[in-house]
Parts: C-alpha cells; sequence; structure tokens
C-alpha cells in the first residue's frame, strides 16, 4: 500500500469551483439547445451520488418521453438514469440491450409539437472498482449513434473515482483508501479482491494499461490520453491565498482533449468533488469547441457533470415525506457475497436483536424441487413482517465456477428466486420499507420485485451513497426503496440505513 499524502505530494492543490459555476455553464450551453444526459447505469447503484432526478426500469420511447417531460416541467436538473443490469448480462445480450437504449432515446429526443428538439449526452455508468462490459458499452453507443445520426464519437471519457466510497484516481493509478487502521493508505485497485472478479476480472490498476488489457490491444496505452492532476488543476492557485482559477483548468483540459478522434480513451485523475466540477467545466469548453465525447464512469461522475450540490444523507422523517409509512416491519434483502457486505450484514444482525432473520439456501435453489422451498419462505416473510423487520439473505457460501457464463447463470437463478420473494410478499403484505443490498440484487428487486417502472431518486441514505428511490407508479408506490451497492459503506452502514427507516431497531 502507498500513502495518500506522498502519492498527491507531487501535483497541485485542487481549484475551489462552486457547483452553481458548472450548473451556469451547463445551462448556458442549453440555452438555444436544451441536452440531457442519459445515463446508462449496469446497475442502480449509480445513482446514490445524485438527487431529485428521474430513473427508469424500462426504456420504450414512452419510458423516455415521461422522463424529458418530467425533467422540462420540474425544472429539475437534465439527467435521466436508466436502469439497465447489464452487469448481470453475457456481452451479447448487454450490447443488444444498450443499443436498443440509445435507439429509443434517440428517438423520444425527436422533435415535439413546437418543432424543438433535445440534444442527449449519452453517459455510460459502471462500476468504480472497474467491473462491467468494458469496452463494449461505450463502443456500442458510440456505434448505435453513428448510424443513427451520422455522428461520430471523438472520445470516451474514463472517470471511474468514486471518493465517497474510498476510489480515487492518481497519477493515472486507479486506488483504493484504506479504512480504520489503515486510513491514508491506498491500494491499487487490481490489487483488492475486485480484481478477481469471476466474470470481469483484471490485472491493471493503471487505468491505460487497464483499457489496452480490455480492449485487447485495439487501444494500445500509448495512444491513451491521460489528464492528470496537473491538467485537472491547471488553474491552481500560485500560493496568493485565492481560490485558483477555474477557467485555466477548463482550458487545460479542453487542450489535453483536442487530439481524440475515433473513440479516443480519455481517463482521468480525480481526488475530490471540485476536482469533478473542473473536469465539467473542461469537458463543456472541449464539447462547445465541437468535440463530440462520451463517458464511462462511476457513480459521482453526473453530479459534478451537472452542477448538482452535494446532498445531505436523509432523515428518516425525510424518507417518508409525502407518504404514510406502513405500521409493518422493513423487508432487508441482501444478496451481495463481497467481504464488506457479510460484515455489514453480520453488524445489523447482531444489533437488530429485534428483526427476523431468513437465509435463502442457495444449493436449494439449484435443485429441482425450488418452487415448493419459495413458497415456505414466502409465507416466513409475510407471517415475520406482521411482527417486525426481516432481513433475507443468501447463504454466504459462495457457489463459485471458474466458467463466466455458468457464473452468471447461478447469479441470475439466485437473483430470481430473490425477486419472487419480495414480489410475492409486496402483494401479500406490503412492507414499511425495502433495503437491497448489491447491485444485481438491487437492480433485479426495483424493474421486477418491486415492479417499480419510473422512479425519482430523492438522495442519499448515507453521506454520498446508498440511494433512496420513491417509486412513483405500480404497487410499491409510497414505500421508501434503498438501492445498497456491495461495496461501499463501513461495517456499520448497513445497521445505520435500517435504524433511520424502522419503527422497531
Amino acid at each position: 500500500m502507498t500513502l495518500e499524502a506522498d502519492v498527491l505530494a507531487v501535483f497541485p492543490a485542487e481549484v475551489q469551483i462552486p457547483a452553481q459555476l458548472v450548473a451556469d455553464a451547463v445551462a448556458a450551453s442549453s440555452a438555444a439547445s436544451p441536452r440531457v444526459l442519459v445515463v446508462l447505469d449496469d446497475d442502480p447503484t449509480g445513482t446514490q451520488s445524485v438527487a431529485n432526478l428521474p430513473v427508469l426500469t424500462r426504456w420504450e420511447v414512452a419510458d423516455f418521453t415521461w422522463a424529458f417531460a418530467h425533467i422540462v416541467e420540474s425544472q429539475s436538473q437534465p439527467a435521466v438514469y436508466v436502469l439497465t443490469n447489464t452487469r448481470s448480462l453475457d456481452p451479447v445480450e448487454a450490447a443488444g440491450r444498450n443499443e436498443e437504449i440509445v435507439r429509443n432515446a434517440l428517438a423520444a429526443a425527436g422533435e415535439d409539437s413546437a418543432g424543438s428538439k433535445l440534444r442527449l449526452g449519452f453517459v455510460s455508468r459502471s462500476d468504480s472498482t472497474l467491473r462491467g462490459h468494458y469496452p463494449l458499452e461505450p463502443d456500442v453507443i458510440a456505434a448505435t449513434i453513428a448510424e443513427v445520426s451520422g455522428e461520430a464519437t471523438d472520445g470516451v471519457v474514463m472517470v471511474p473515482a468514486f471518493p465517497d466510497a474510498g476510489r480515487v484516481t492518481i497519477g493515472g493509478v486507479h486506488y483504493m483508501r484504506g479504512t480504520g487502521h489503515d486510513a491514508g493508505k491506498l491500494t491499487p485497485v487490481a490489487e483488492t479482491e475486485f480484481a478477481k472478479d469471476a466474470s470481469f476480472g483484471f490485472a491493471n490498476s493503471e487505468l491505460a494499461k487497464y483499457v489496452e488489457e480490455k480492449s485487447q490491444g485495439r487501444f494500445p496505452a500509448s495512444d491513451v490520453i491521460v489528464l492528470d492532476l496537473n491538467i485537472i488543476r491547471a488553474g491552481a492557485a500560485a500560493g496568493n491565498g485565492s481560490a485558483g482559477d477555474p477557467e485555466l483548468s477548463a482550458k487545460a483540459i479542453a487542450d489535453a482533449i483536442e487530439p481524440a478522434a475515433m473513440s479516443t480513451p480519455i481517463v482521468v485523475d480525480i481526488v475530490t468533488e471540485n476536482d469533478f466540477r473542473a473536469l465539467a467545466l473542461g469537458l463543456e469548453e472541449a464539447e462547445r469547441r465541437g468535440k463530440k465525447l462520451l463517458y464511462r464512469v462511476g457513480p459521482p461522475f453526473v453530479r459534478g457533470r451537472i452542477g448538482q450540490e452535494i446532498r445531505e444523507a436523509l432523515s428518516g422523517e425525510e424518507a417518508y415525506e409525502g407518504n404514510t409509512p406502513s405500521t409493518a416491519g422493513g423487508l432487508i434483502v441482501v444478496g451481495s457475497h463481497v467481504g464488506l457486505t457479510t460484515r455489514q450484514l453480520n453488524t445489523l444482525t447482531a444489533q437488530h436483536s429485534a428483526a427476523r432473520i431468513i437465509e435463502i439456501d442457495v444449493e436449494k435453489l439449484l435443485v429441482s424441487g425450488a418452487e415448493a422451498y419459495l413458497d415456505e419462505t414466502v409465507a416466513a416473510v409475510v407471517d415475520a413482517l406482521h411482527n417486525g423487520d426481516v432481513i433475507v439473505h443468501t447463504s454466504r457460501l459462495l457457489i463459485k465456477t471458474d466458467d463466466a457464463a455458468a457464473s452468471l447463470k447461478i447469479a441470475r437463478t439466485v437473483s430470481a428466486a430473490v425477486v419472487a420473494i419480495v414480489n410475492r410478499t409486496l402483494k401479500t403484505f406490503p412492507p414499511r420499507f425495502v433495503i437491497a443490498k448489491g447491485g444485481i440484487t438491487s437492480s433485479d428487486v426495483a424493474a421486477h420485485g418491486l415492479e417499480i417502472r419510473h422512479a425519482i431518486v430523492r438522495g442519499p441514505m448515507l453521506p454520498g451513497i446508498v440511494s433512496l428511490w420513491e417509486p412513483v407508479d405500480g404497487p410499491a408506490k409510497g414505500i421508501p426503496y434503498i438501492v445498497f451497492a456491495g461495496n461501499v459503506g463501513d461495517d456499520e452502514s448497513l445497521a445505520q440505513v435500517t435504524r433511520k427507516l424502522s419503527n422497531t431497531f
């Protein structure tokens, strides 16, 4: 591990940039021709860094029409999230879904009755620990845009950093921050458990080399444009006590992007929120000069890109605002198997003695007769909800296979069972709230377990992480839904969120 202070010592200080400066720049560029970012989120945890934006779990033209109208009517900031769940799909399925979504978004952005037309920017939101279908997804988005509109993509801007969750990029290297007694230390992300992912493993923490690795040499590391902190912070104050010059940073970023052509990968250093805002101003300038860009990013990028203030964590009262909370217990569903999730689950079960704990035996789901087992589990969950909170978790023994496709099939079988339990419970005895832990888990629970089609992201439940959605239609309308990534927070985080929402904890 490396000390963060030592790595940062060779770079300038951050440039202080208010969010409003970015918001004003975005508004100015949209004055003549309104622009909306369409965020293809490969699991729903990408919403944890934003607030008051629409999110879709379906992507027909009518769904985009609803989202675009909501943005205009509510005067919310110009972005919509589309829950693709492609991290749980094989490459062929993921490619087809990305293409369908882009085509439908572009169709919905066509001229309306007043003759106006939305400009769309596309964001491929993926994992801050570098797992996901890369470069497949940005490739498909770029190809679809070119086919539909004739517009070629000059550069794909890659920004996996997620400082709120401890992921930062410095000197072109992507790191994970230590916690507890390791606070202040950085571990290259390729040395963490996430790099050993059965479906999306990787060997390189240096992003330019990661690009070469994942593109199988199509994009050599030497061709990747690296926007390091010297460029992002080019407007840093020269020791005179000022906050620095954002315009200098914006110009340096746009100048560095100038050579990009034919989807050149552009990787970016980010350590702070000010770095995101500096990047946003630079991207605005590059696009003003005519550059056509796509984005492959971690969760906080959109917040910085549109100039949204950091939303403070919601209180329990705010989580239920506008709705009458049920007297039933809440439902906490845990599917993720990363070490952090297991520790969070252990902490919650140890502290929440009033909760009923129901384990889903994964081995029983993979054999014949699983339907009877599901019936028993649903009955137990419904019965327990009458008395308080219920924690439903998959068995912690992860059934592994060396075959990536087989691993995904097992994951889907387990997820389908979780969805069935949630959906049948919802239709029988609606819970007070639902928390879903894990990316694939929270995606499937949202779209199929709770049958959410349209929702509004209200904000985070913890500072910078863990998203609360308010379903605006379907059987879960009015029930707070908490999207909780498997790899964020500390050991206490799941218990903290549950305590905010529960009436028995």
